[in-house]
């Protein structure tokens, strides 16, 4: 097996998915040729810039993320052309790039190049199958596509979205292994808050702004140190800038913690009775595998406000639209915990349904 898989560098929700990914399937099957491609470096230029651009510091760019959004994923005239153009500048390097690699399986964990492969394996222009791995729960547009031979979810509750977008006969797997492998098994709420140094008692909240650091972290820390003999742990992504912000900001509170890029996400979210998460993706599914409450807050923007929309509707977490609301969510949240979810460890892993489906394909020239 040869398997190019494709992301972006955006943040953290589509590269470590790559990367877990990749370390699976070389343990699995060592014989193996797995290597992970930047598919906006590949575009470059013009979408390489626009896409790994993008700011959300100011309202203004926020602003134009959300209209951009809308015009992508509910206008169709605007999204069939920015589906063409995405195929026409990105279309022959991606090509090219599995050529050379002699690629017998492409995946891909950006909805922006499901899009493009989608659409080059449709018009007959490449040869291989194509996976699409999608780690959002909703607004899927992008994320799934009708030339996808496969589609591989986080969570259940995506299916019927993606069927809705690529057909009702396409093949649509419910998976784990896009994230740490350790929520399989994850520590105690005691283990892991003796692994971090929390206290063993008393609430612990977790403030999240996701690989971007997006959103109102610190009204969303301020509402969380209101709770009576709360830890307060607040995740800052990338984003050193941030990071430095909110630690001044917070100083003179022994009970918050600021932290940047983290690996420990296993032991941050089985240690936590709540997070408060600004942005969507893996990190609600994890700490739901925990038991751990989830309150979206904070930004709700684009793909965002989406999937705010599938949180309330399957009870996955609750919506809070200003920092009354959120007061009020963090109270109920707090007020019965979550059970852990038992079934996930059960599930297939992404690398082994790869590997069951396409690990005997040929390269096609």
């Amino acid at each position: 097996m040869r398997c190019v898989i494709l992301t972006a560098s955006i943040g953290a929700g589509h590269d470590l998915p790559a990367e877990i990914l990749r370390r699976e399937l070389l343990e699995r099957c060592p014989a193996g040729d797995v290597g992970v491609v930047d598919c906006l470096e590949l575009a470059g230029g013009l979408v390489e810039r626009a896409i790994g651009g993008a700011s959300y510091e100011s309202d203004l760019a926020n602003r134009l993320f959300d209209v951009e959004h809308r015009l992508l994923h509910d206008v169709e005239v605007t999204r069939r052309a920015a589906g063409r153009l995405g195929e026409v500048l990105a279309g022959p390097p991606v090509l090219r790039a599995l050529a050379e690699r002699q690629a017998t399986v492409v995946v891909s964990t950006y909805p922006g190049s499901t899009e493009v492969l989608g659409r080059l394996r449709r018009g007959g222009r490449l040869r291989i199958p194509v996976v699409a791995a999608i780690t959002d729960l909703a607004a899927l547009r992008f994320w799934s596509h009708p030339g996808a031979d496969l589609h591989l979810v986080t969570q259940a509750e995506s299916i019927p979205e993606v069927r809705s977008i690529a057909g009702p006969r396409t093949e649509v797997i419910h998976v784990r292994g896009l994230d740490d492998p350790r929520f399989a098994d994850p520590p105690s709420r005691a283990e892991a808050r003796d692994t971090l140094g929390l206290p063993a008692r008393g609430p612990v909240i977790v403030v999240s702004g996701g690989g971007w650091a997006v959103g109102d972290l610190g009204g969303a820390a301020e509402e969380a140190l209101a709770v009576a003999g709360a830890a307060v742990v607040v995740l800052c992504g990338s984003r050193d800038d941030v990071r430095s912000a909110l630690a001044a900001r917070f100083a003179g509170s022994p009970r918050v913690r600021v932290l940047g890029f983290t690996d420990r996400m296993p032991d941050v979210l089985a240690a936590a009775d709540v997070l408060v998460h600004s942005t969507a993706g893996l990190t609600v599914m994890e700490a739901l595998v925990t038991g751990c409450s989830v309150i979206s807050y904070g930004w709700g923007r684009g793909h965002i406000r989406a999937n705010n929309v599938a949180f309330a509707a399957h009870g996955m977490a609750q919506v809070a639209s200003d920092r009354r609301a959120l007061r009020g969510a963090l109270a109920a949240a707090l007020a019965t915990r979550r059970a852990p979810d038992r079934a996930f460890r059960a599930l297939p892993t992404a690398a082994q349904v790869v590997l069951e489906r396409f690990g005997g394909q040929t390269a096609a020239a």
